[in-house]
C-alpha cells in the first residue's frame, strides 16, 4: 500500500499566535480544496514549532477557575494567554517543550476522531519505549499520555488538544523535553486537580536532552504510526 504524503516544516522558535494564523491557513486551504472537489498529492502537513510562555485555553476551558495568578503576575513574567478552538482546557506551552501540529484530511486516513486522538497517543508512546524504554501509557477517561506510579498518581508528559472540521484536523500535542515545570504551578493543567506533569528531561534525570534528536525521533515515531511519508513544505506555502 502506497504510503500517505504530508508536508513537513521545522517552525523553530515562533510566537503562538503567529502560528496559529499560519496552521489555520493551511487548514482552511485543505477544506476548501475538499469543498471545491479539487484533488490533491498530497494528506495534509505536519508542523513543529516551540513557542515562548504561553498559556492556552480550549474551548471548554475555564479561565476564571483554571487559571490561577493575576493578569499582573502574567505581566511580569511575560506570559501571553490565548483562548482557542481546540478541544480540551487549559496548559501550557514554553521553551523545552515539542509542539506538533498535524493538519490531515482524514479522507486519507480513517473518519474517526477518537482513534486519532489514540494514534496520536500512540505516536508518544512508542518515541518513548523505542527510544529510551519508558513507558508510557494512557489514563481511562483524559487525552493524553501518562507515567503512572504505584500510589495511584500518575505524571502527565504530554497534552493533547485538537479540532476537526470536514474531518480536517489542526493543533496537536505537546511534549514536555527540557521544560520548566514550575509554569504549570500557575494553572490546574487541562483543568484536572492533583495532577502532576512531568518532563522527559525530569524522567530520564538529566541536564538536559537534544531537542534536535528528540525531533528526528519523534518524527520517524509519526510516520512509523501513521504510514506516512515527508516532504518538505514547497517555498510558497513557508511561514
Amino acid at each position: 500500500m502506497k504510503k500517505k504524503i504530508l508536508f513537513f516544516e521545522d517552525l523553530g522558535q515562533k510566537e503562538y499566535q503567529e502560528t496559529l494564523k499560519y496552521q489555520t491557513r493551511l487548514f482552511y486551504d485543505i477544506i476548501q480544496n475538499k469543498v471545491n472537489n479539487i484533488p490533491s498529492k498530497k494528506a495534509g502537513y505536519f508542523l513543529f514549532v516551540e513557542h515562548p510562555h504561553v498559556y492556552t485555553i480550549g474551548k471548554n476551558g475555564k479561565k476564571d477557575k483554571h487559571l490561577l495568578v493575576s493578569s499582573d503576575f502574567l505581566k511580569k513574567k511575560n506570559i501571553s494567554v490565548y483562548q482557542t478552538d481546540r478541544g480540551g482546557d487549559i496548559t501550557y506551552h514554553g521553551p523545552g517543550q515539542l509542539i506538533g501540529y498535524p493538519i490531515l484530511n482524514m479522507d486519507y486516513f480513517f473518519t474517526d476522531i477518537h482513534k486519532y486522538l489514540r494514534l496520536l497517543e500512540e505516536v508518544i508512546i512508542h518515541f518513548l519505549w523505542k527510544n529510551y524504554e519508558i513507558k508510557g501509557e494512557r489514563k481511562e477517561g483524559k487525552t493524553g499520555v501518562w507515567f503512572h506510579v504505584k500510589n495511584g498518581k500518575s505524571r502527565k508528559i504530554c497534552a493533547i488538544g485538537i479540532r476537526m472540521s470536514r474531518w480536517v484536523t489542526m493543533h496537536g500535542f505537546a511534549l514536555n523535553i527540557n521544560t520548566d515545570l514550575q509554569y504549570f504551578n500557575h494553572i490546574i493543567p487541562c483543568g484536572i486537580d492533583n495532577q502532576e506533569v512531568t518532563s522527559l528531561k525530569k524522567e530520564l534525570k538529566k541536564n538536559d536532552i537534544s531537542f534536535q534528536e528528540v525531533k528526528s525521533m519523534v518524527k520517524k515515531s509519526f510516520q512509523e504510526i501513521f504510514d506516512v511519508k515527508f516532504f518538505n513544505v514547497p517555498k510558497k506555502l513557508c511561514f
